[in-house]
């Protein structure tokens, strides 16, 4: 048995005959004790699986989860290489776990089978993709247990196990194992569904969490979703990031400030800083003048280049928070270091980061936001004016739990991507029956990203 980072030898310790590798050295140490019997490499995996000619009968562990962000240089680049090598092509924005289960099935012998801990976003993540793609195409059977009780309660993080068998082989299907909680087994648990792969492909969108869902109401969602008068949201509208001001402490001011610095109201900017501050349904005018009376702090100091600033502006600009601003990363990449780009006046404004369901508002009073929340810009007033009122309804609720993601704590999560994804029917009005099952079927969602636990 191989464990491509074994940390401090737990599974090692499990197994007879074992080879571990861990690029550690205090844990590489921590596994001689604790596996006496193992051979143990103490380096970077991907180097030693590019230069071993062992093979292996099996394979488990719990490879790290290091994201895009962190896996980076040298070890990144051997990684990706090695695994297209191996048939499997990832993007520059994959977490770190994905290309070790993939460099560990190239070392696996004919018929090697394989069991690991991987984080649940192999449910969602558009880098899972090409792993699952890899796994159905190397291996007879391919086992996703996904389990909503968190495996290592300490973690954010949740986790489901993956299982492959029949190393050279090819499946014709995903297995699933849908469970509230683990329990310990000898051999894998039963199947609970099989995951057609035109569906997961087509349908889906290459994701496995609608599969969370009971049948009926995948079915359902699946129903609605092929009606030709059933729209994504980027059929009509575009979804983007508000701006990214580089300081929001200094470019944001309240009401009571600004007034003290004698910042006149043309180069202030009535603007959205989060999903905190947004109303339930729409931006008025109202909603700005309460912001005022409470003195929040929205008002955007917006500067345009090439243009005399007045002598209140430029001591606000040379002030020691503005001295401190200027030093900041976007701010000292950007000339002049105080202009604000692509500011812009959405049509609506959409939660990144939600609880119990995704916030969509329209923006009656002409306010900006910040990249803390998404801007939707509609391309089709009156495809939109005929679907956007529906957002409220429990298919558009579901589709944002589906397209979405869970994050830690209980949090739903859209990025621009995922947002333009959601899917609006044209009649949002549907049976008694129907609209109870799509309801229920948003609860699941949530019990599953852990909302209200």
């Amino acid at each position: 048995m191989i464990d491509p980072s074994c940390g401090d030898g737990r599974f090692l310790a499990l197994h007879r005959n074992s080879v571990g590798i861990e690029q550690n050295p205090i844990s590489a140490h921590t596994a001689i004790k604790r596996a006496p019997g193992a051979l143990i490499h103490e380096g970077d995996f991907f180097t030693w699986a590019t230069e071993t000619h062992e093979r292996f009968e099996c394979a488990a562990g719990n490879p790290p989860f290091i994201r895009y962000q962190h896996f980076k240089g040298e070890t990144r680049r051997r990684a990706l290489d090695l695994c297209l090598d191996l048939g499997a092509s990832f993007s520059g924005l994959t977490s770190s776990w994905a290309p070790f289960i993939v460099a560990t099935a190239g070392l696996l012998k004919r018929g090697g089978r394989m069991a690991f801990v991987v984080p649940a976003e192999i449910g969602h993540a558009p880098y899972a993709a090409p792993l699952l793609d890899y796994l159905v195409q190397s291996f007879a059977k391919v086992q996703i247990v996904a389990v909503r009780d968190k495996l290592f309660p300490a973690l954010s993080e949740d986790c489901w196990l993956l299982y492959a068998d029949g190393f050279g082989g090819t499946a014709s299907a995903i297995d699933m194992t849908v469970v509230d909680s683990f329990v310990p087994t000898r051999t894998p648990p039963k199947p609970t569904l099989r995951v057609d792969l035109e569906d997961w492909r087509g349908v889906w969108n290459r994701r496995l969490r609608p599969y969370l869902l009971p049948a009926s109401a995948r079915a359902l969602y699946a129903a609605t979703l092929g009606r030709p008068d059933t729209h994504r949201l980027a059929d009509f509208a575009s979804v983007g990031i508000g701006y990214i001001s580089g300081d929001n402490q200094f470019f944001h001011l309240r009401p009571s400030e600004a007034k003290k610095l004698r910042i006149p109201v043309g180069f202030l900017l009535p603007s959205i800083r989060n999903g905190r501050a947004m109303p339930d349904a729409q931006v008025t005018k109202a909603t700005v003048a309460d912001w005022a009376r409470n003195d929040d702090p929205v008002l955007l100091l917006r500067l345009a280049r090439d243009i005399e600033l007045p002598k209140s502006v430029r001591d606000y600009l040379d002030s020691a928070p503005g001295r401190e601003a200027r030093l900041g990363y976007k701010c000292r990449n950007r000339a002049p270091w105080y202009v604000v780009p692509d500011v812009q006046i959405p049509d609506y404004v959409m939660s990144y980061m939600s609880g119990r369901g995704a916030n969509l508002v329209r923006n009656m009073a002409g306010v900006s936001c910040t990249n803390s929340v998404h801007a939707i810009r509609v391309r089709d007033k009156a495809l939109a004016a005929k679907l956007m009122p529906g957002w409220s309804s429990p298919f558009v609720r579901l589709s944002c739990e589906l397209e979405g993601h869970a994050l830690g704590g209980g949090m739903l999560k859209l990025e621009p991507r995922e947002a333009g994804r959601i899917a609006f029917p044209a009649v949002a009005t549907r049976p008694k029956a129907e609209t109870e099952a799509l309801e229920d079927a948003v609860t699941v969602m949530q019990r599953w990203r852990h909302y209200a636990d």
